[in-house]
């Protein structure tokens, strides 16, 4: 009794302890004094704020350091003084990027009294990208690239080659200069040129390790963007060392052809126009295929406008009156006939449209929507032109696009007629929509989540054994439609597609309404096997294709049943793969023989066991479905629920060795 008392007052201590803080704490807060103003010298700000300057210090944000070194570069061959970029990676991470520029000046900044280099490395927005003749076209109109990439490395070197003399400087914790600017050697004066080595500071970063892929895929996206530049990429930190290189004198013409490379085109000929008005300069490559889906995608100054902007609203404005007029002038379309609209011409369209722009207005800072009103006419015009003489000079394909249009209108106007069975009526209608929808009580979206199930077997067993309050339960029978291979009328037709869709209660197509989802999470949960893997393939391909902003929203999870079960005592406990199972193992004492289970499929749990295992939200595990990068999941969608056999073959055959397979 005597301790318990203790520990009563011990704690009236802390409340007042922490009654006096709080108290001290408001007092603070009240008296806003000019003590409170902070003011940051230098790059501080960068570092005290890192994803102000680049989006955030996760995987993204340290790959974005080498964009913005790398952006550099090829500003200088967009201005006509560079050719050859390369990019190495080397052990430990470091990485270099050099160039066959001009060289970064090595004077001295008169504003700030010290070198360039230190100028253009130490100082927020000092480059040659704000005006004056540096520069005419830059993607890096921040101008805190070099600065912020300094300011985020333990150590930065540069070296540049010019007039030949090689200066050398470097920078060290957070782009501190060492010394000074320095010559350390002669060159051969026909040589010029920038190199920046770099580390990132680990305690800035949550990894300090790059992807090859994911510098692979830009590089090659900035090859393809700037036709004749060739771009390397070495990685030195395996004992097999890897190297790339990118080089396309066709430019965006041979990024389509790669893009459409697993698909069958109807046109053998790549449509490409390229012009400019006042400073303007429009490019834009297009090939149609024989699939359902569109692939757009607009890059301005070399930065990709995954929003659009006023350059794609053109370009795609245009595309739609010149064939609409052509359709018309040639009798493809007839009087009667309505115009094809925008989804009809773009339908199996793969296209780049690519805008080069003395003075880009982004709309926000991320760079994702060009907003510049004069380019819409500007592309508008370029496209229009040249779009025109490529139908007139090729009748044969221009026919085929046409009767391509007027597949997808016939498509849409079905689907129009097939989507009103989709929309939803009451609660009623939802809760017996086909005797499968078993919805939970709670109707505010945020606490409700729907499970998607394969089989009445395991929807059964769901159905008893959920939380009814916030948990509803959708069994799916069989594998439904892959939509890869099919428009969005037969989608429509489907009817596990329109039960989906109705529950839920967004929408379709022109309908689709994001803010009308009814749960928070979407969870597919299948069995881990063969079937149950390509059940939930044919799912994200339905929703990639015709739900995509729920996935890129993070609505998207699947399910991660249990593989083994392991009793020991009264005890029973669970392991996703073999790496959990032997890591639980190692934690059961050493005096208890466990006693390991495989797990059965979902349909032959029940209800407490598939409670247990895989919908207790306190127990379970889920795998968010995310989309990076919009380009490449097009891609492997395309390619491994495509209509072509071989591209499926080919990556199978690359990937077996990673797959697991249950046998």
């Amino acid at each position: 009794m005597e301790n318990e008392l203790k520990d009563l007052e011990n704690t009236d201590e802390v409340v007042l302890n922490e009654s006096e803080e709080a108290a001290k704490e408001m007092t603070k807060a009240t008296h806003y004094t000019d003590d409170d103003i902070q003011v940051l010298e230098g790059l501080e700000a960068v570092r005290k704020r890192p994803g102000m300057y680049i989006g955030n210090t996760n995987i993204n944000g340290l790959h974005h350091l080498v964009w913005e070194i790398v952006d550099n570069a090829v500003d200088e061959a967009l201005a006509g003084y560079c050719n050859t970029i390369h990019v190495t990676v080397d052990k430990g991470n470091i990485v270099s990027v050099e160039d066959n520029g001009r060289g970064m000046p090595t004077g001295t900044n008169a504003k700030t009294g010290k070198s360039t280099i230190e100028t253009i490395f130490t100082v927020l927005h000092a480059g040659g990208k704000f005006g004056g003749g540096g520069y005419k076209v830059s993607g890096g109109l921040h101008g805190v690239g070099a600065s912020v990439v300094n300011a985020l490395s333990d150590f930065l070197e540069v070296r540049v080659k010019r007039e030949g003399t090689v200066y050398y400087e470097r920078f060290e914790n957070g782009g501190h200069p060492k010394g000074t600017l320095e010559v350390i050697g002669t060159c051969d004066p026909s040589l010029s040129g920038t190199t920046v080595t770099f580390h990132p500071d680990a305690s800035v970063f949550e990894t300090t390790v790059y992807e090859y892929n994911t510098l692979r895929k830009r590089l090659q996206e900035m090859a393809f963007l700037n036709k004749g530049i060739k771009i390397t990429l070495t990685d030195k930190r395996e004992e097999e060392e890897k190297h790339e290189e990118f080089k396309y004198d066709g430019g965006i013409k041979e990024y389509v052809a790669m893009l459409n490379s697993n698909n069958s085109t109807i046109q053998p000929d790549i449509i490409y126009v390229e012009g400019s008005e006042s400073n303007v300069m429009i490019e834009v490559a297009a090939q149609y295929n024989s699939t359902y889906n569109s692939q757009v995608y607009s890059f301005t100054n070399n930065i990709h406008t995954t929003e659009g902007g006023t350059h794609e609203e053109g370009v795609k404005n245009a595309l739609t009156r010149v064939l609409n007029n052509y359709a018309r002038n040639q009798k493809i379309l007839k009087d009667a006939d309505e115009n094809f609209t925008g989804e009809d011409v773009r339908e199996g369209l793969t296209m780049i449209v690519s805008c080069k722009h003395p003075n880009p207005q982004f709309e926000g800072q991320t760079k994702t929507k060009l907003g510049n009103s004069e380019v819409k006419k500007v592309a508008n015009d370029v496209f229009s032109k040249g779009f025109e003489r490529f139908l007139m000079e090729n009748p044969d394909q221009a026919k085929a696009i046409c009767e391509k249009a007027m597949g997808a209108q016939r498509g849409r106007i079905a689907a129009k007629k097939a989507r009103e069975l989709t929309r939803r009526k009451t609660d009623l209608d939802v809760t017996n929509f086909y005797g499968k929808l078993s919805d939970c009580k709670s109707k505010d979206p945020k606490e409700c989540e729907i499970f998607l199930v394969e089989g009445d077997s395991a929807g059964g067993s769901a159905k008893k054994g959920r939380d009814s309050m916030t948990q509803a339960i959708l069994p799916l029978r069989g594998k439904i439609l892959n939509v890869e291979k099919a428009r969005i009328d037969k989608a429509l037709s489907n009817e596990e597609i329109r039960t989906i869709i109705t529950a839920f209660g967004t929408g379709i197509g022109d309908d689709f309404d994001l803010s009308k989802l009814r749960y928070d999470k979407i969870v597919i949960m299948t069995d881990a096997d063969v079937d149950g893997s390509h059940i939930r393939v044919l799912l994200l391909t339905l929703f990639y294709r015709f739900f995509k902003p729920i996935v890129e929203a993070g609505h998207v999870y699947a399910a991660q049943p249990p593989l083994f079960s392991i009793k020991y005592g009264k005890n029973t406990i669970y392991a996703l793969d073999e790496a959990e199972l032997k890591k639980k193992l190692a934690e059961i004492p050493g005096n208890v023989k466990p006693v390991i289970g495989r797990m059965k499929g979902l349909g032959e749990m029940n209800a407490d066991e598939l409670f247990d295992t895989t919908m207790d939200i306190n127990k379970r595990v889920l795998r968010k479905i995310t989309v990076e990068d919009a380009m490449a999941a097009d891609e492997i969608f395309t390619t491994l629920m495509g209509e072509e056999v071989e591209p499926r073959r080919k990556f199978i055959e690359e990937h077996a060795e990673y797959a697991d397979l249950d046998i």
